[in-house]
């Protein structure tokens, strides 16, 4: 049996987190309103959403603990959220955002039992599954950084910049 514990939960989303800042440090600031397309978030943007989408999973977590989603009010929860990233527009207040909202999930995610990990989360009748268990749904929230981590990385791309996980990789092939 393969067992992964809530402090290898930290210390991955730690790793990921590492590297979104990398990569937010590595943009320079008056490129952060740069958007690729219009429809689509700037850097800014994305570091802000990145930084609260953390804050909205240590809230459901850590303080609320929720067992179900049912009657959860989600729209007022998104429109809380967009006022939050709103608030997040320089560069220095994104990384300080990411840096210590990303701590304080690492911090949370050591902590957890294997009884919390193996909670089961129930959905409002619409969803499918109907539920899942906490390990899920905390494995999540590192799963969402990289996938925005990716955009921010094809971002630098086009800005022309090498990404530093490309660079380090380009190093240890002797490039």
């Amino acid at each position: 049996m393969t067992y992964y514990d809530g402090k290898d939960l930290a210390r991955s989303f730690r790793v990921v987190r590492r590297n979104t800042l990398i990569a937010a440090e590595e943009i320079p600031e008056d490129q952060y309103g740069f958007k690729p397309a219009a429809t689509v978030r700037s850097v800014a943007e994305l570091l802000a959403h990145i930084a609260v989408s953390g804050r909205a999973m240590y809230d459901t977590h850590a303080v609320e603990h929720l067992q179900t989603f049912v009657g959860i009010d989600f729209p007022a929860r998104l429109r809380l959220r967009a006022e939050q990233e709103r608030q997040l527009t320089t560069k220095p207040v994104l990384l300080a955002a990411l840096r210590e909202d990303g701590e304080r999930w690492a911090r949370f995610l050591e902590g957890v039992s294997e009884a919390v990990l193996s909670e089961i989360v129930t959905y409002p009748p619409t969803m499918d599954p109907p539920s899942k268990c906490r390990f899920e749904l905390l494995l999540a929230a590192k799963e969402h950084e990289m996938h925005h981590r990716a955009q921010l990385m094809v971002y630098q791309r086009l800005l022309g910049l090498v990404p530093h996980l490309t660079r380090e990789r380009e190093a240890r092939m002797g490039r």
